[in-house]
């Protein structure tokens, strides 16, 4: 039996942690991220787990941590953010080079520098191509939702990669919403026991992890992590198909709204297609035929399935919420102009970074970009594609 609460993303993710009841914790805190081991610490104080709690000096031994109790054998969990992730960057190659999936909920927040604890996608995004499948949420629910699902896909034996939940700092973190949260028996039954096929407490083939690899080795190895990546794709909607039956929601890739006859759209991740969802609604009473992909599954890249929902679109407007610096657009845009590039009537598609630090973005800046993109359709000139919105004015 599902129940209704009103939690905090923050609050939802550890409360899915409790359900599931890991092996090890090893965390540090830092804004917005540190409620999620606070909550869970408080679980483990009160016995309501048997979780082992490490409370480390940093987020680099937060994610050794995690990755040494993985390898042993174990189930391993961990929460950061921005400069926190980024200490663990070393760690984040090594625990998804050694296959060891490690879940982590990522609450996302801007990287230094300056200094800025609020929203944006730099810190995940520029761990992208680091080996780690990457999940987002729009809402509290979906934070909750996606951590439920992390450990069945991370922990196949087709996949054995690690997971980052991602969710968008103090928008859905610290914000409280309306949430339906399935019977504990429900997600542990959903989630499973993890059966390792070959860890280093496993007396009857010893063997090393994460040791020294040669040139001889090294790119099949690579090469293996990139087919796992591969074999994710299938097991995110056969473990998506799963949850569905026990909570009757949907996901997949990503969501295609009002996409049936849409001649205009947006592409864009997390809590910001709340926003763009009001702005279709409106534009669609009046007349204007607009739609919106909203991306979950970042890595691996939906490459075929959202070419498809993208064909027939005149023009398409990509939102990144990080900064790239490659002087030709954000990383999002990179993805899907790629995924685009074979379609025989390619879209004309533009970028926009927005929303660093923090910076809002309404209903009428998203008016606004379909404005353009109806004048781009009719056009066919695309104009300035590398664009920036919400930003003051300023000489450089």
């Amino acid at each position: 039996m599902a129940r209704n609460d009103r939690m905090s993303g923050n609050e939802a993710v550890a409360y899915a942690m409790k359900q599931i009841n890991p092996d090890v914790m090893g965390a540090f805190p830092i804004t917005p991220s540190t409620e999620i081991p606070q909550y869970f610490s408080t679980y483990v104080a009160n016995g309501e787990v048997d979780t082992e709690f490490v409370a480390v000096e940093s987020e680099h031994s937060a994610m050794s941590t995690c990755m040494a109790a993985q390898a042993a054998g174990g189930r391993a969990i961990t929460a950061t953010s921005s400069a926190g992730m980024a200490l663990m960057w070393e760690m984040l190659y090594v625990t998804a080079s050694a296959r060891l999936p490690v879940t982590m909920a990522l609450v996302n927040r801007a990287l230094t520098g300056p200094i800025n604890i609020n929203n944006d996608h730099s810190d995940s995004m520029g761990a992208r191509d680091s080996g780690w499948i990457q999940l987002y949420a729009e809402t509290n629910q979906e934070a909750y939702d996606n951590f439920v699902q992390a450990m069945p896909i991370g922990e196949n034996k087709e996949v054995r990669l690690p997971v980052m939940v991602c969710q968008d700092g103090f928008i859905t973190s610290h914000a409280v919403e309306n949430i339906e949260l399935l019977d504990d028996e429900i997600v542990k039954n959903f989630v499973g026991e993890y059966e390792p096929e070959h860890y280093l407490l496993k007396k009857e083939n010893p063997l090393a992890v994460g040791p020294y690899d040669i040139s001889n080795y090294y790119m099949e190895h690579k090469k293996q992590q990139a087919e796992a990546m591969k074999n994710a794709k299938p097991v995110i909607l056969e473990v998506a198909r799963r949850f569905a039956e026990i909570s009757g929601r949907s996901y997949g890739f990503f969501e295609a709204f009002e996409m049936e006859d849409a001649e205009v759209a947006l592409v864009l991740i997390g809590s910001s297609a709340g926003t763009a969802k009001e702005t279709v609604k409106q534009l669609r009473k009046e007349g204007k035929k607009v739609g919106l992909v909203k991306i979950r599954v970042f890595r691996p890249f939906p490459m075929e399935e959202l070419a498809e929902t993208l064909n027939g679109v005149k023009a398409v407007a990509v939102m990144d919420k990080a900064e790239s610096f490659s002087a030709c657009g954000g990383p999002l845009f990179a993805e899907v102009r790629s995924a685009l590039y074979d379609l025989e009537n390619r879209p004309k598609t533009i970028n926009y970074v927005y929303g660093l630090g923090g910076r809002d973005i309404c209903v009428e800046d998203f008016a606004m970009i379909y404005d353009q993109l109806f004048e781009i359709g009719r056009t066919g000139d695309a104009g300035e594609v590398y664009r920036h919105i919400g930003q003051r004015e300023q000489e450089v």
